[in-house]
């Protein structure tokens, strides 16, 4: 898919109408940006207050689209400043989400190991070796890490375990390298629970038992 860009400059008080106007046009997606490096302290309850200055990006199937958007948003009163539209080259958008991922440890023995990195160099490591594909769970978001510490430091040796939006399959199979007896992992993802049969056949002992739901 052949993808283009929007971006312009804006108020605040142009954010929503453009946003709307960009979905009306066409926009797969649209992103609001600080474009002054103005920090946003606590808001009152309630309010959803926006930068002085912020950067709009709007992404379209097609530059055609773009451009068309692009001519309309020159017509609004006022007008968005520094309007500009380029092209999106075409790319392994999952690959490129993934770059920058390397191996997390997670405390004690636990390390976490994307499928594309080489192992760590350690003799006791109880390694997880990870394809995490279009599902949730690369080790990095908080919650997950927090888990996964959590494994590590009170393994849960001979116990069954359920992981509950299995994502991925990282904590249901970080339990079994751990000592789990059985791991069930349950999602309503089906690309998740591809991703968890897929992990968990590449990196969990025969002697251990998962099921994915």
């Amino acid at each position: 898919m052949s993808l283009a860009q929007l971006e312009c400059q804006i108020t605040p008080e142009q954010a929503e109408p453009l946003e709307d106007t960009l979905f009306e046009l066409g926009a797969v997606s649209v992103e609001l940006f600080d474009a002054a490096d103005d920090p946003l302290f606590e808001p009152p309850p309630g309010t959803h207050p926006l930068w002085s200055s912020v950067r709009l990006r709007a992404v379209f199937t097609d530059r055609t689209q773009a451009d068309l958007a692009a001519a309309a948003l020159e017509r609004q009163q006022p007008a968005p400043d520094s309007i500009q539209v380029e092209a999106i080259e075409d790319q392994d958008w999952v690959r490129t989400g993934l770059e920058g991922l390397g191996a997390i440890h997670c405390g004690g023995p636990l390390w976490i190991v994307p499928s594309w990195e080489a192992d760590p160099e350690t003799e006791d490591g109880v390694i997880v070796r990870l394809d995490p594909g279009l599902a949730f769970g690369t080790g990095n978001h908080p919650t997950t890490a927090m888990c996964l510490t959590a494994l590590a430091h009170q393994p849960p040796r001979d116990q069954d375990v359920l992981d509950y939006g299995c994502g991925s399959g990282i904590l249901a199979i970080a339990a079994l390298k751990l000592g789990a007896r059985h791991a069930l992992g349950i999602d309503i993802d089906e690309q998740a629970l591809q991703a968890t049969r897929s992990n968990a056949t590449a990196t969990t002992s025969p002697r251990r038992s998962w099921t994915s739901a």
